[in-house]
């Protein structure tokens, strides 16, 4: 069990004998009741609701194991979190901001980190295309017009070669995510339309499970680069600017595709999110508790499940390959040929 979930409300959190105990108090008794326990060393990460309470022992142990702790309001929306002690490498970060203000070197890695978003996006689309094309509820998809959209991914693929600038790189990536998501939409059932992307707030069922899995995917490439001594402001794809992890940003957009995005769709089109699990909250539409219990759950299935990966040649999970991204980065500041971005088979 990589990561420790608790969004029962309200909750405590105690530990005890090397155990994370959760407790919830029972309406009727109003005593405590031990709902589960788990051992301590099995745990990498933990999260939780606004309302789980936490000791100061479990604190203090997770710090000390390593752990980072990240909190959620009830609407999904990210809090803060406690992070073990940062390791003090200074010449790392100085060597990360020369490297980062060098154009060419921003250039080089954006291109990268854009190549293979834009290279997963068309994996969805293909995979996508080819399993629904002898479904005989598929009448709906406009396959020729999904194959277009393949073809002009490949095309700004092979356009990355000729751009002299990271602006002309976000420009790309800015034309491929919109004609992505025009053809993914598609493959949605129709009870659960989208026809754009909304952020803050979404708007609908859909928007909100995209923002919600980008904000788990994000927060763990935060704690991630923080445990390897790099500065998750600092990066290349996505502009540095106050009020955002802007490497995060960039080492988790070939990610997006083949999680956040592929599992949005598995969710609705195996009928596991329904309306049900939604609510009108704020002028959006955010997952409810039994909603983003779901997502939790089959968030931390993708997460963890072993694939064989031929681009690293052996049997890897999407969590360590998010890791691995971290050091690759790292690397690249020496050598920026390094820097291979995650693509799937």
């Amino acid at each position: 069990m990589p990561s420790l979930i608790v969004t029962r409300q309200p909750a405590t959190l105690r530990l005890s004998q090397g155990l994370l105990q959760v407790f919830q108090r029972n309406p009727e008794t109003q005593e405590e009741e031990l709902l589960r326990e788990v051992p301590l060393r099995d745990v990498e990460r933990v999260l939780l609701s606004e309302q789980v309470h936490l000791t100061s022992p479990v604190l203090s142990a997770l710090l000390q194991a390593g752990i980072p702790i990240h909190f959620f309001s009830w609407s999904g929306r990210y809090l803060g979190d406690f992070l073990p002690e940062p390791k003090p490498y200074g010449s790392t970060r100085l060597r990360q901001y020369q490297r980062c203000l060098d154009p060419q070197f921003a250039h080089r890695i954006a291109c990268r980190i854009l190549g293979a978003k834009l290279y997963n996006q068309r994996r969805v689309l293909q995979r996508l295309r080819l399993s629904r094309q002898s479904s005989a509820n598929s009448s709906a998809i406009d396959f020729d017009a999904v194959r277009q959209t393949e073809l002009l991914l490949g095309q700004w693929m092979d356009q990355l070669h000729r751009t002299q600038t990271v602006d002309e790189v976000r420009g790309l990536e800015g034309a491929g995510t919109a004609a992505y998501y025009k053809a993914w939409a598609q493959f949605l059932p129709p009870e659960f339309p989208f026809e754009r992307r909304s952020k803050r707030p979404p708007l609908n069922p859909v928007n909100a499970c995209i923002s919600f899995g980008a904000t788990l995917l994000y927060h763990e490439a935060v704690a991630a680069i923080h445990s390897h001594g790099l500065d998750p402001a600092i990066g290349t794809l996505h502009t540095t600017e106050n009020g955002r992890w802007s490497l995060a940003l960039d080492l988790i957009e070939p990610f997006r595709p083949v999680l956040v995005e592929a599992l949005t769709l598995d969710l609705f089109s195996h009928k596991i999110l329904q309306q049900k699990d939604f609510e009108e909250q704020e002028g959006g539409v955010f997952l409810n508790e039994s909603g983003r219990r779901k997502f939790f759950y089959h968030y931390e299935v993708r997460m963890e499940r072993e694939f064989f990966s031929e681009a690293v040649g052996h049997r890897t999970t999407l969590r360590r390959q998010l890791d691995y991204q971290v050091l690759l980065f790292k690397r690249a500041l020496d050598d920026p040929e390094v820097m291979d971005p995650f693509v799937m088979n």
